[in-house]
């Protein structure tokens, strides 16, 4: 598979994003674990998670602890194996989504990601995202003061703009390595974002990168048109689309599906040519 970077470190071309093993409507355990090792099969080495990945209000970290020990059964080397986990986003169990990005609390958090993970520093650790009862610039420090730990061995932030990408890379004295925004065909909101990513050479990590191209209007119908072309699912096209709009763009595919991740996989080798790009937005 191609391969990218994230700050120093090389990693496939696609990720794996762990979220659809662990919220509602997740598979079994079993399922799941094929999942993460059919990704490690195909070439894969980056894998996407967060604490706030569970159902329930008593399994925090549900995602982090199957991810670790999918990783742990695996009968290959997973040393190369990138595992980025965020935190400052909570479910308290009643199906909500809560923001807490206070210094002590993701300093707690993080703690227990590595318990979790079963690591003495986290590869990438991400924070999940704004919370507006407490200033950007702290939030920030805290994932400075982790760095500077050795708590954490890269930096990133989630659902960010240009604004908080700059504040972020001054707080962390250069030292921000990605950016995980929602960005599809159908979301693009992000593209400010994106641009300012590939201009200061920072990963761009597009989660839920699919969307849009499932449905029967005129995006999905685009999608479709150049998968038929090449034998291919529209799927493994837009992820080949996302590949192609920066060098810095990393699209982290969820999934709970064997097949669905190995067809992701495949989209490093689909080279979209300038008429099939015309075609897509």
């Amino acid at each position: 598979m191609q391969s990218r970077s994230i700050g120093d470190v090389r990693v496939s071309a696609i990720g794996l994003g762990g979220m659809p093993m662990s919220i509602e409507g997740r598979p079994d355990e079993a399922r799941s674990i094929r999942t993460v090792h059919a990704a490690l099969d195909a070439g894969i080495t980056l894998i996407d998670t967060a604490d706030a990945y569970h159902i329930g209000a008593d399994e925090v970290g549900h995602n982090e602890t199957l991810i670790a020990r999918a990783l742990a059964g695996y009968g290959g080397d997973t040393s190369g194996v990138l595992v980025a986990t965020k935190g400052g986003h909570l479910r308290p169990g009643d199906g909500s989504w809560t923001l807490d990005g206070s210094p002590d609390y993701l300093k707690r958090a993080c703690e227990e990601s590595l318990k979790r993970l079963g690591v003495d520093a986290i590869g990438l650790y991400q924070f999940h995202r704004p919370d507006p009862k407490t200033p950007y610039a702290d939030s920030i420090g805290a994932i400075r003061d982790l760095l500077d730990a050795g708590k954490i061995r890269m930096a990133g932030i989630s659902n960010a703009n240009p604004q908080q990408i700059r504040e972020a890379q001054e707080i962390l004295g250069g030292r921000l390595v990605s950016v995980q925004n929602q960005f599809s065909p159908e979301f693009r909101s992000s593209e400010p974002e994106l641009e300012l990513c590939t201009e200061l050479g920072i990963a761009f990590l597009p989660w839920s990168p699919l969307g849009g191209i499932s449905a029967a209007g005129s995006l999905g119908g685009a999608f479709a048109q150049v998968a038929q072309k090449y034998g291919v699912s529209p799927q493994r096209v837009c992820l080949a689309w996302h590949l192609a709009k920066s060098p810095v763009s990393i699209p982290i595919p969820g999934s709970s599906r064997p097949e669905t991740i190995t067809d992701s996989a495949a989209a490093d080798s689909l080279e979209l040519t300038a008429e099939d790009l015309a075609l897509l937005p």
